[in-house]
């Protein structure tokens, strides 16, 4: 039987969860009595509309008129997120928040995610055993399943839970091959006319060389499959294409993922990342986000999952996002239904703003929230994310549109040194209470952490932290999550200090 990590760090069987069919308060009753002082004082900070939002539940009165209309919500569910990394802590957040949600569950989890109260943690559920997920969402009557990460999503977990009943937001593993095969998803724009770079497919090595040979450098090598984010080589010269080409089809460092490459042309210009959530036939997007893929200041280093991102992106104008929502989103949620495997859940599209061109082309598509720009989303939604991603799964995304907090957010991310390449696990972290004090509107998301004998946080990923702020424009956003950063005392740990760099002056971090 499961165990399951409560909210406070401590481990309890399945049958003493005091949620979901157990739930004796009303939610926003329980949230009033057992909220944390640090966590009412960070409330608080956030700007004159919370504060009085805050003042309205001084009388049992306002309290109980709350509830009541609370109740008055169609649908009330519990939900099960799937993952354990930053982006499912900000899904656990923003989910928490919802009206409408009774209770928010996550397998694994973290220990951050736990010890912040925003989710109960289940650390032995087996995420790729469907048996297992249908079986604990059964008997806890989850309404709602959140699929994080791609994996579960390729291994067909939400094929699964369609078929035993469940409501679950993530594609089927067919409809999932947009990220799970690059070559899968060139295939589908160069079908439906979605503007991308030019590309060919290879499994043989003399053949992919040759091909680069013609074609001159830089150009850019990407495994076709799943590769944690670390599968794309942008090479500035042939040797080092070459050596990229070895090191995939030769030396199999990418596994399975790497047993057929795309060469495809390198392109000049500004990335983002642009979201939207799909119903099958709809698409709604959100709002715009860029993200930093290199290590090291100024973009250089190797391509990681992520070391920051911030919301909205200026790249991406109100023109290029009707541009990108005409031409790529909806051509691609048009011909997956043609071809017979309708797309539900989050497209987020990778996109290069070509330099030449100022328009946008398609780099990837992945089918998930991005990590770390979902950070910087979920902070800032104010709609009831349980009924959206409801919506979605019942194909009635056309009538939903989203509230956004005004301002602007950033995620900084802190990482174990030696990140994306080896690096030591178990290194002690401390002052995150006082950080996320340090400032207002400062929340930090979990990534890669645990909790050792001591009560001490302890990394244990590449990835292990995501300072994430809010503020009225970029720049107090931005302030306000380095003056975060400043306060964590981690010596196994690194950042990088220009976030922000493309849309705001770089300012000097000590």
């Amino acid at each position: 039987m499961a165990c399951i990590s409560h909210s406070f760090g401590v481990s309890m069987k399945l049958n003493q969860l005091p949620f979901s069919g157990q739930r004796q308060f009303p939610k926003k009753v329980s949230q009033l009595f057992f909220l944390q002082p640090r966590t009412l004082k960070s409330v608080v900070f956030c700007g004159s509309h919370t504060y009085h939002s805050m003042k309205r539940f001084q009388s049992f009165t306002a309290i109980f008129n709350s509830v009541s209309a609370d109740h008055a919500i169609s649908e009330r569910v519990s939900v099960l997120v799937i993952g354990g990394g930053g982006r499912e802590h900000s899904l656990c957040y923003a989910l928490k928040r919802s009206q409408s949600c009774d209770a928010v569950f996550c397998a694994p989890g973290n220990a951050g995610i736990s010890n912040s109260g925003d989710a109960t943690c289940i650390e032995d559920l087996d995420i790729f055993d469907s048996s297992a997920v249908i079986d604990f969402c059964r008997k806890w009557e989850i309404g709602l399943v959140v699929v994080g990460p791609e994996a579960p999503l390729v291994s067909g977990l939400t094929n699964d839970l369609l078929k035993a009943g469940i409501h679950a937001f993530g594609p089927s593993a067919e409809a999932a091959a947009l990220e799970g095969s690059k070559n899968f998803m060139k295939s589908l724009c160069d079908k439906y006319g979605i503007p991308t770079a030019k590309y060919a497919t290879f499994t043989d090595p003399s053949a992919a060389k040759t091909y680069i040979k013609d074609q001159g450098a830089p150009i850019v090598v990407k495994a076709d499959g799943l590769a944690a984010g670390k599968g794309v080589i942008v090479a500035m010269s042939l040797q080092e294409a070459f050596e990229a080409v070895d090191s995939i089809l030769v030396g199999g460092s990418f596994g399975k993922a790497g047993s057929s490459i795309i060469i495809e042309e390198f392109l000049d210009g500004e990335e983002a990342s642009f979201f939207a959530l799909v119903d099958g036939e709809n698409a709604l997007p959100l709002e715009s986000a860029q993200d930093h893929k290199r290590v090291g200041d100024g973009d250089t280093g190797p391509n990681t999952g992520g070391m920051g991102a911030y919301c909205p992106a200026p790249v991406l104008t109100q023109e290029l996002q009707s541009l990108v929502m005409s031409s790529i989103i909806l051509p691609t949620v048009k011909g997956m239904s043609k071809e017979g495997c309708k797309f539900v859940g989050v497209l987020y599209a990778g996109l290069m703003i070509e330099k030449k061109s100022g328009l946008p082309k398609l780099i990837e598509y992945n089918v998930r929230f991005g990590d770390p720009e979902c950070q910087v989303l979920m902070l800032r939604l104010e709609s009831d994310l349980a009924q959206v991603l409801l919506a979605a799964c019942k194909g009635e995304l056309n009538s939903v549109t989203l509230d956004w907090a005004p301002g602007s957010a950033m995620v900084v991310v802190m990482a174990s040194n030696g990140y994306p390449g080896n690096y030591v696990k178990g290194t002690k972290i401390q002052n995150l209470e006082e950080a996320e004090v340090a400032a207002p509107c400062v929340k930090i998301f979990h990534a890669g952490t645990a909790v050792d004998a001591d009560g001490n946080y302890i990394a244990t990923g590449g990835r292990v932290l995501g300072v994430t702020a809010k503020g009225k424009d970029l720049e107090e956003a931005r302030d306000r999550a380095y003056r975060a950063v400043e306060e964590i005392k981690w010596e196994g740990g690194f950042y990088r200090k220009d976030i922000g760099w493309r849309a705001l002056p770089v300012k000097q971090i000590s």
